[in-house]
């Protein structure tokens, strides 16, 4: 396996690989990291750090996967806190009063996609195999937001729901507010027909020409992660505070897991993080 990333970097704690973004690291509030395939007790197409407990996978494998995982990225298995995506645009505020939803209780609301805190000791948790997850970390209010952005959750400008949520319920300013695109599908891969494109092509404001592009017959590429990134600047982010990771999902599914490389038969990736302090 061979990983290039110039702003992505790739971190092994026995035996656990898992990504990190400097921009995160130097906060010195914030734990953060977004999971691979490495390091976990999955088999078959799991194999092996599957984190996501709807894909068939056996439940006691997975629950041991996210032990695993958080003893080698430093999270509190008890602190873990699940989204419950189905590609829409809620936000959910957690407290720790929710502390295991998702993981080790069930799930008590439908249709999250964002999850906000300003709790340390709450450790955000939010799913992905090829869409596009956005790490959001106000330093001055110290208030962090994990976000799944789909195609559908990004034409529907999630990430600016959330940014928007953030500073109504906190007083987020969001020039303080830094931010990571992380790993997702890249405009290489990310094919789709006329009725996805016309929704992006829809978003006028952000210049679709330059997320978009059309390859003919019907057919066009699509970069989420620089819609995503354009949108943050329009909720009023600095571009110097927005890090795009440059790292693909399905080119590099032998590390991550990514829905169209696998047809579908894959596990799940997570992006985690909490507030230390």
């Amino acid at each position: 396996m061979i990983f290039k990333s110039k702003n992505t970097d790739l971190n092994f704690v026995d035996g656990v690989g898992f990504l990190t973004f400097s921009s995160l690291s130097q906060l010195g509030f914030v734990n953060h990291a977004f999971s691979t395939r490495i390091g976990g007790v999955s088999e078959n197409e799991f194999k092996s750090m599957n984190l996501n407990f709807s894909r068939g996978d056996d439940k006691a494998k997975v629950d041991e996967n996210y032990r695993i995982f958080c003893k080698a990225c430093g999270f509190d298995y008890e602190s873990l806190v699940s989204s419950a995506q189905d590609h829409n645009i809620n936000v959910r505020f957690v407290t720790k009063a929710d502390r295991g939803i998702g993981i080790y209780r069930e799930h008590d609301r439908k249709s999250v996609d964002a999850l906000v805190t300003n709790e340390p000791g709450v450790t955000l948790v939010t799913h992905y195999a090829d869409c596009t997850p956005i790490f959001l970390a106000d330093k001055t209010k110290k208030v962090i937001a994990l976000v799944h952005a789909g195609w559908r959750g990004t034409v529907e400008k999630i990430c600016e729901i959330t940014v928007d949520a953030m500073t109504e319920k906190y007083g987020c300013n969001p020039t303080d507010i830094i931010a990571v695109v992380g790993p997702a599908i890249g405009e290489c891969c990310y094919e789709v027909d006329t009725p996805v494109y016309e929704r992006f092509a829809s978003l006028t404001e952000l210049k679709p020409a330059y997320f978009t592009k059309s390859i003919g017959h019907g057919k066009y590429m699509v970069d989420l992660k620089e819609t995503n990134r354009r949108m943050l600047m329009e909720s009023g982010l600095l571009s110097i505070n927005i890090t795009v990771s440059d790292v693909c999902t399905k080119c590099n599914s032998g590390l991550l897991y990514s829905h169209r490389a696998s047809a579908g038969k894959r596990g799940g990736l997570v992006a985690m993080m909490c507030m230390t302090q």
